[in-house]
């Protein structure tokens, strides 16, 4: 082949690659555009009025560190933190444990397995929705049918959304009830065992309690891992469930103020868009503070293959 044909050949190649690049970035340019448009432009933006006093009316005014100053003493703010933690951190691992518990169970060869996961899948859709929300309140309301079928069995029911004892209690409960998507998760997982472990642990007398604890659950603690850390994270975002069953106050006496509602409040009912931002960005510090210790802790407790 002659240095002119070798160029020529090399030509076409390099324009080539040029309409091919081409195509490709008309094709993710959609997905850049959604990227600065509505994710990095809008954090920017809440970056910024998170160090001004903004109220959508008047032009905002810099103020420094004075919205993060204002935390400190802020005990709403307080209150729906710890609200915040008790939810996360009681309803994610009891969710968590129920979607492993009918995993296991279904992984077992029951019939109908297609119809009975799309079936515990379906919370998972529709649990974050203000319809459920709406008839999670009147489920558990005073004249609801908890308290019917409660009433069944000669049991006195009682305002079960209504009382600070009790609001956030059915609001974990509708947590739990979504453990549809990290069951679907947690059975593809079991099915990637290889069966040849549990034979060699059943040759060596080992019982099913046995075989879950020194088989199942290690290998499964990477999907457990998982799990753990999008559920967590969902959790620290909840809002729906709260404003429906409270009416939008977090009541009551603050018994279910999360702190997305509080946030809500403070920049939508108050108008206070520069507190409102700054709650936002400790938010995202909060979650992901919660996200790096579960990285860190993972390395003690999640074995992988290798």
């Amino acid at each position: 082949m002659s240095a002119t044909t070798e160029l020529r050949h090399l030509g076409k190649h390099g324009s080539t690659a040029k309409r091919q690049n081409k195509t490709a970035f008309l094709f993710l340019l959609p997905w850049f555009l959604g990227l600065f448009v509505i994710t990095l432009g809008p954090m920017l933006a809440s970056l910024i009025l998170s160090f001004t006093d903004y109220n959508l009316l008047q032009p905002a005014e810099f103020s420094g560190l004075e919205n993060f100053s204002r935390m400190l003493g802020d005990e709403r703010l307080h209150r729906s933190l710890g609200v915040t933690f008790t939810y996360v951190l009681v309803s994610v691992p009891a969710q968590l444990s129920l979607a492993l518990a009918l995993a296991i169970v279904l992984d077992r060869g029951v019939r109908g397995l297609a119809f009975y996961r799309s079936m515990f899948y379906l919370p998972s859709l529709l649990g974050a929705s203000v319809a459920i929300a709406v008839l999670w309140r009147m489920v558990f309301g005073a004249d609801g049918l908890f308290n019917d079928g409660l009433g069944l069995l000669g049991i006195e029911g009682r305002g079960w959304i209504s009382e600070p004892e009790t609001a956030l209690g059915t609001l974990i409960t509708l947590n739990v009830w979504t453990f549809g998507s990290p069951m679907v998760i947690f059975l593809a997982g079991l099915r990637q065992i290889p069966a040849m472990y549990y034979e060699a642990a059943s040759a060596d007398g080992a019982s099913r309690w046995r075989q879950f604890l020194s088989v199942t659950l290690p290998l499964l603690t990477p999907i457990i891992f998982f799990n753990l850390v999008l559920q967590i994270i969902h959790a620290f975002q909840s809002f729906t469930q709260a404003f429906i069953v409270s009416g939008g106050t977090g009541g009551p006496a603050d018994s279910t103020l999360f702190y997305t509602l509080y946030l809500y409040q403070r920049g939508f009912g108050n108008f206070d868009m520069g507190y409102a931002s700054a709650l936002a960005w400790l938010l995202l510090l909060v979650i992901g503070a919660f996200t790096a210790i579960n990285f860190w802790a993972s390395k003690y407790w999640v074995f992988y293959n290798d």
